[in-house]
């Protein structure tokens, strides 16, 4: 089964090699027919501490390595 992967900007450093990427979407909606902006924030595993709160990363599905930690940083995502 393929792994998702998805873009996003860094909202918290939350402790020692994790961080929080809020990833911004746009949905249409199905009656009126606009396109709104909905986000979701997901935990990621960053291994080497190289990302910091503002920063642009990608993000890849894993297998879970923590209760709530089910993504990994990819490193050509990049700062």
């Amino acid at each position: 089964m393929p792994r998702r992967i998805l873009s996003g900007v860094v909202t918290s450093k939350s402790g020692n090699k994790s961080i929080v990427v809020q990833v911004d979407r746009r949905v249409r909606h199905p009656l009126y027919k606009k396109f709104m902006k909905k986000s979701k924030k997901y935990h990621a595993h960053d291994e080497e501490n190289q990302f910091g709160v503002g920063d642009k990363v990608r993000i890849q599905e894993c297998a879970p390595i923590s209760k709530q930690k089910t993504w990994v940083t990819i490193a050509e995502g990049g700062a």
